[in-house]
């Protein structure tokens, strides 16, 4: 039992308790179908269920310091036993401004690293930093966590986490190589009603799991289009290159959870469609004037990507993605098993056998199902409602500790495949992809996860 809450001997096995630059679609594309194959020789031992070394402090550097980063920035600023040592991004002013904000939290001033787009790389070989955040455009992600774990520091990443199949095979590697960790910072693995369907279904009380669905549905018009909110509108520039599911994580890492991808089950094909893409040039006809260099740029995203992915086990996960027109946000957010199904936005439940044929029920009257993180640290000083405090609150605590990260570089990497899987998907008329199984077959190893145990 754990804070009052009796652990299944489903969960007790999950969690090994008992157990004996700019790229084009053809780049993207690239190197996917030789991986679906088998897997490149292993670099180094696994890293699934390895645990951080203890740490009586954390110390941080931080690599982007824009809109993400610098939001990101007053959370880490609260966490005990966290420093923040050392401070990077090409525009010098945002990292004045960032040292200045630690300065202000009555923190030393941190190493400051603006000198363009290659000063990061000065910042990882610093040896007063533990684990290096990551925030940036998205064609950056691997090479700056590469570099981060090659030259010793543990690393966590903004979504996704990489953009090409060969970039989720060097981060796998250079992780088993390197032992140090490399993480999805998944903010939505950590919502409140995430976290509490996870515990429901790891109790059985969906029954055998069937299909779940999760999405990014998300109006970003006018942020794509601003002139200021994504320096040199780096997101708009990907809706011109790859035509697929530009940010699966927010919807895959919760199902995947729920599922136990690489816990007992593992993804094994996609097949996506997406449709036309009229919403970005639609907004640039009402909001643009005709001098605007955006009305030269070809858009080849659809405005919606739909995925079915299959797993080992037979059982089905709807992945959707579109930021491209006018509607309420929504992540989907949705299981079903053979006892009952939970719909979100807004969040419903029906269950047998106690709830009442063709209504839902109550979500609210589950609460006592709620994660420990949620009964007892609770949102903090919030960030999308408080997941973003959870989860680096949680981040920092497996490194107090010496515990295993919830998220390995193998669910990163996984729940990142998706971005480039999809791509081809579509390219090829819709047809089925494999997933690389970047744990080499280890997939059903039991080992902890974000249905954590109270320490």
């Amino acid at each position: 039992m754990v804070d009052g809450t009796p652990l299944s001997r489903r969960t007790l096995l999950r969690t090994g308790a008992v157990a004996g630059a700019g790229l084009g679609l053809a780049d993207l594309v690239t190197g996917s179908a030789a991986a679906q194959q088998a897997w490149p020789a292993a670099k180094g031992d696994s890293m699934m269920g390895v645990p951080f070394e203890p740490l009586e402090t954390v110390r941080v550097g931080i690599i982007g310091l824009g809109n993400r980063g610098a939001s990101m920035l007053p959370l880490f600023l609260e966490l005990e036993g966290v420093a923040i040592t050392a401070l990077c991004d090409a525009n010098p002013d945002a990292v004045n401004r960032a040292a200045k904000a630690v300065v202000d939290a009555g923190r030393p001033e941190p190493a400051k690293y603006g000198g363009g787009d290659h000063d990061f790389e000065n910042l990882c070989t610093r040896d007063d930093i533990d684990f290096v955040y990551i925030a940036t455009p998205w064609e950056w992600h691997t090479p700056m966590a590469v570099t981060a774990m090659r030259n010793g520091k543990h690393v966590g990443v903004e979504c996704p986490i990489g953009v090409t199949t060969a970039e989720l095979w060097e981060l796998v590697d250079t992780s088993e190589r390197t032992r140090r960790h490399c993480i999805q910072l998944e903010n939505c693995c950590y919502g409140q009603n995430e976290l509490r369907v996870l515990r429901m279904a790891h109790d059985g009380m969906f029954g055998d799991l069937l299909y779940g669905a999760g999405a990014y549905l998300h109006d970003l018009r006018e942020l794509l289009f601003s002139k200021t909110y994504y320096a040199k509108q780096w997101r708009r520039a990907w809706h011109t290159k790859a035509n697929g599911d530009l940010y699966p994580t927010h919807g895959l890492g919760p199902v995947s959870a729920y599922l136990d991808v690489n816990r007992g089950d593992r993804l094994t094909r996609i097949t996506s469609m997406s449709t036309p893409a009229l919403g970005l040039a639609a907004y640039r006809q009402e909001h643009l004037p005709s001098d605007d260099p955006a009305w030269q740029e070809p858009y080849v995203k659809g405005d919606a990507t739909m995925s079915l992915i299959q797993t080992e086990a037979g059982r089905v996960i709807h992945l959707v993605h579109d930021v491209s027109n006018g509607r309420p946000y929504s992540r989907l957010n949705q299981l079903q098993g053979t006892r009952g199904v939970f719909e979100d936005y807004p969040p419903r439940i029906y269950l047998e056998p106690t709830g009442n044929p063709h209504e839902w029920g109550n979500w609210d009257d589950y609460a006592s199902h709620d994660h420990w993180l949620w009964k007892d640290v609770g949102p903090g000083p919030g960030g999308h409602g408080g997941m973003d405090y959870l989860m680096l609150y949680r981040l920092a605590q497996t490194m107090h500790l010496g515990l295993s990260p919830d998220i390995d570089v193998y669910d990163s990497a996984t729940w990142s495949a998706p971005f480039v899987l999809s791509a081809e998907s579509i390219a090829g008329g819709s047809s089925a992809v494999d997933f690389p199984d970047f744990t080499r077959g280890r997939w059903d190893t039991p080992h902890p996860g974000t249905d954590s145990a109270k320490p």
